[in-house]
């Protein structure tokens, strides 16, 4: 007996979007969606981990006081791990991953993102192959479909 699988319609994404990180108590941040990287990344200023009673943990503050959508809260993760990860450069370096929410076409999907110090960056979010594999088909000619249906839909 044959087995029959149901493919899931991918979704058409542009090269660069807005998406919601609902659990970060971000919304409406730019997104970059970059084929050339593996995992996942956001901009932090401040990553750090520590010690507190005896259980190791990061904590870290999303953005910079420069960035439109910083806030200042300092945020903490005890479910998280080190990862070696390759940046723009070609340079290794070790960064700390979490999971946490991404919100984009109206949908919440799981993601890992590595927390980075992106400042000279352009975009404060790189959502890479690991998340977009199996979900998203990337139109570079196209920016924003998910934002512009997002606001589409608020004005009905």
């Amino acid at each position: 007996m044959r087995k029959t699988s149901v493919k899931k319609e991918k979704l058409i994404v542009g090269r660069k979007d807005k998406a919601d990180f609902p659990l970060l108590r971000i919304r409406n941040i730019d997104v970059k969606f970059d084929t050339g990287a593996y995992t996942s990344a956001i901009h932090c200023h401040y990553i750090k981990e520590v010690v507190k009673n005896g259980k190791k943990k990061i904590v870290f503050r999303i953005l910079d006081p420069d960035h439109s959508k910083y806030h200042n809260k300092l945020f903490s993760a005890s479910d998280y791990r080190q990862k070696v990860i390759k940046n723009s450069f070609g340079n290794s370096e070790t960064r700390f991953v979490i999971n946490t929410e991404i919100v984009i076409f109206g949908n919440r999907y799981p993601i890992d993102l590595s927390l980075s110090e992106r400042g000279n960056m352009r975009n404060p979010v790189l959502i890479g192959r690991k998340f977009i594999i199996g979900k998203f088909v990337i139109d570079v000619s196209r920016s924003n479909i998910s934002y512009r249906e997002k606001m589409k839909a608020k004005k009905k």
